[in-house]
């Protein structure tokens, strides 16, 4: 079993640690509709990607009321 020989103190320890920290994200604006989105991911409030839709919104699908 592994058994630390000597005493770790708190400065080494938590300087161990200083680069475990999490970096925040980096978003940016749709192109289409000005919203903020992850890089290089679908927009998730148009659902466009590089000037194309990709996603099409629930609004713009014809849905018959027999089909569900």
């Amino acid at each position: 079993m592994a058994v630390p020989q000597n005493k770790v103190s708190k400065s080494r320890r938590n300087m161990r640690r200083a680069h475990d920290s999490l970096s925040g994200s980096n978003p940016n604006e749709c192109p289409s509709c000005g919203e903020l989105k992850r890089p290089h991911h679908v927009c998730p409030s148009c659902g466009h990607y590089a000037d194309r839709e990709v996603v099409a919104a629930a609004n713009e699908i014809d849905l018959d009321d027999d089909a569900a």
